[in-house]
């Protein structure tokens, strides 16, 4: 069996600002990758982009230096990103290695399996990424047999498609992304809405993400959430596709896309759309709300003046009440994301009942000497994101480094 101090599970942005963090600090280790640096980006739609400006991609050692800051990089263009700065690591990253299995060492410590063999590690950082099971609703396995469903990672482009219209469940920034694609492409779209806050894109001509950055927002932990639930709702409505523009429930239905409730299914019937449309808006415009309320404190509290936020005005489309499934042609599913640890990570305890890590700054409380790095919500709002993973990245590696110059007990 191999024996390697420090393994780091994942070329990510998280596996590979945990790797440049622990070499800085002098730590041996080796990054497992079961594909390669950067990949899971790839797995996004042809014109897919970052929804934070490009100056927000800051990796340690390796943040944004093109010449279009407040833009927002294509797929490709992030994948090269994180391709180039793994490609500048001091420690070794094996692609095309996938962990398969992850349980404790009889004498301590942690063994992998790997199809290239066991490796043993003293401490192993896992970082797998924010986006690991696409989360399928209940009822979507009650939709007909004939219809191409499939998830967001699965979709390329409306070229792609069937003919018919195209059921798009969700909320978030995936759903609506894809929804507006499909809509600007002249096809006929349908939404079971979900909840998701939505803002503007732009005030005073200055990035939201970057107002919100200034007001410590993506600083907040998970105790600014009004319940551990929460961790699992959907992220600000946006895009930043063509410059980056609105992208909202509001905008989607004047591309003429019809809005209804979530997808539902009652036993031996058909899915439909629940009539709750109203109550799914009046959620997203509360969320507004919280964040044009938090915005304004922030500037009272900096001594600048107030930013001209408008409310969220009047809107009550018609909603579509009934699922004419005949008419449907495919369905994209893009409901968020589930974490995966429990089937692959053989420790129990190890996550909470919504599957995220059970954990102290990172570091397992059921399992020491296993750490999590990019998870949502692990720290910070920012945790998984590109400004802020090298953050949870040095603390771990810190942290790591900090164990093994510890005396033997």
């Amino acid at each position: 069996m191999e024996t390697i101090e420090v393994v780091v599970v994942g070329a990510g942005q998280a596996g590979t600002a945990t790797s440049h963090e622990l070499s800085e600090r002098g730590v041996d280790h080796v990054v497992l990758e079961a594909e390669r640096p950067g990949f899971s980006w790839s797995r996004r739609w042809d014109s897919f982009t970052l929804v934070t400006p490009n100056h927000g991609i800051r990796l340690p050692g390796g943040s944004y230096v093109g010449d279009d800051p407040h833009g927002y990089l294509p797929r490709a263009g992030i994948e090269q990103h994180i391709s180039t700065y793994a490609a500048g690591l001091a420690a070794e990253v094996r692609s095309g290695t996938r962990v398969d299995r992850l349980r404790p060492a009889a004498g301590g410590g942690f063994v992998l399996d790997t199809a290239e063999g066991a490796i043993a590690a003293r401490s192993v950082v896992v970082a797998t990424g924010a986006y690991q099971r696409p989360y399928h609703p209940p009822a979507v396995a009650a939709l007909p047999p004939r219809l191409e469903v499939m998830d967001s990672v699965d979709y390329r482009s409306p070229a792609n498609l069937p003919d018919g219209a195209v059921l798009v469940v969700g909320g978030g920034q995936s759903a609506c992304q894809i929804a507006e694609e499909l809509a600007r492409t002249g096809r006929d779209v349908v939404m079971a809405c979900g909840r998701a806050p939505w803002f503007y894109r732009r005030l005073e001509g200055r990035d939201i993400f970057d107002w919100l950055s200034d007001a410590g927002f993506f600083d907040e932990g998970p105790e600014a959430l009004p319940t551990p639930a929460a961790r699992l709702g959907a992220n600000l409505q946006a895009t930043g596709t063509r410059g980056g523009h609105d992208l909202t429930y509001r905008t989607l239905a004047s591309l003429g896309v019809r809005l209804g409730g979530h997808l539902v299914a009652d036993p031996g019937d058909a899915p439909r759309l629940a009539p709750d449309l109203e109550e799914i808006l009046a959620f997203c415009d509360m969320a507004h709300g919280m964040i044009r309320k938090a915005l304004l404190e922030w500037c009272a509290r900096a001594g600048r003046p107030a930013l001209d936020i408008p409310p969220a005005a009047d809107f009550h489309p018609g909603p579509v009440r009934e699922l004419d499934l005949a008419a449907v042609g495919a369905v994209i599913v893009a409901a968020g994301y589930r974490s995966r640890y429990t089937e692959w990570i053989e420790i129990p305890g190890i996550v909470d009942q919504f599957g995220f890590p059970v954990h102290d700054d990172g570091e397992s409380t059921v399992a020491p000497g296993l750490h999590f790095v990019g998870v949502h919500m692990l720290r910070k709002r920012k945790s998984s994101l590109l400004m802020g993973v090298g953050e949870d990245a040095a603390l771990t590696a810190e942290r790591i480094a900090a164990a093994l110059r510890a005396p033997a007990a």
